[in-house]
């Protein structure tokens, strides 16, 4: 029996794309208000979520922290479709994992261990570690534009 990681890749490329893509839905409130009828929504709208980012930035102004929010948020979306599409797949790993060490540092700095934990911050970030030394990534556009450079 061969050890295949064509499933497994792609499960948690979904995952993590969809993941990335759930948060920036949230911040933006599509995903429908906080609340007692919306249990699972943690922020709702952009101005909680740079309340919380503020948390993670208590040295920067609120300006200054509108734009980290904004940024984050962009690279998030970024790295998210990146992954889902499979296209530069190891770079949007690497990317992911830098982006999610970033997060789980600060977090843990400014709000304790507890918050990376619940948010699975850890486990995001080695998740793509592990995406990014995957040796193909099967069912992607990478794969899709390597066959057809051939």
């Amino acid at each position: 029996m061969t050890n295949s990681f064509k499933i497994p890749q792609l499960l948690l490329r979904m995952s993590l794309g969809i993941g990335f893509l759930s948060t920036v839905s949230d911040r933006l409130g599509i995903l429908g208000p906080m609340g007692p009828q919306s249990p699972n929504i943690e922020w709702g709208n952009w101005d909680k979520f740079i309340d919380y980012t503020g948390l993670l930035m208590p040295f920067l102004e609120r300006p200054a922290v509108n734009v980290m929010g904004a940024l984050a948020t962009i690279t998030e979306t970024i790295i998210g479709l990146l992954l889902i599409t499979g296209f530069k797949t190891r770079i949007a790993a690497i990317s992911s994992c830098i982006l999610t060490s970033i997060f789980a540092l600060a977090m843990t700095i400014f709000l304790g261990i507890k918050a990376p934990l619940n948010f699975a911050v850890f486990t995001t970030c080695f998740g793509s570690l592990i995406l990014a030394k995957m040796p193909s990534y099967k069912w992607s556009t990478d794969e899709f534009l390597t066959r057809t450079a051939a």
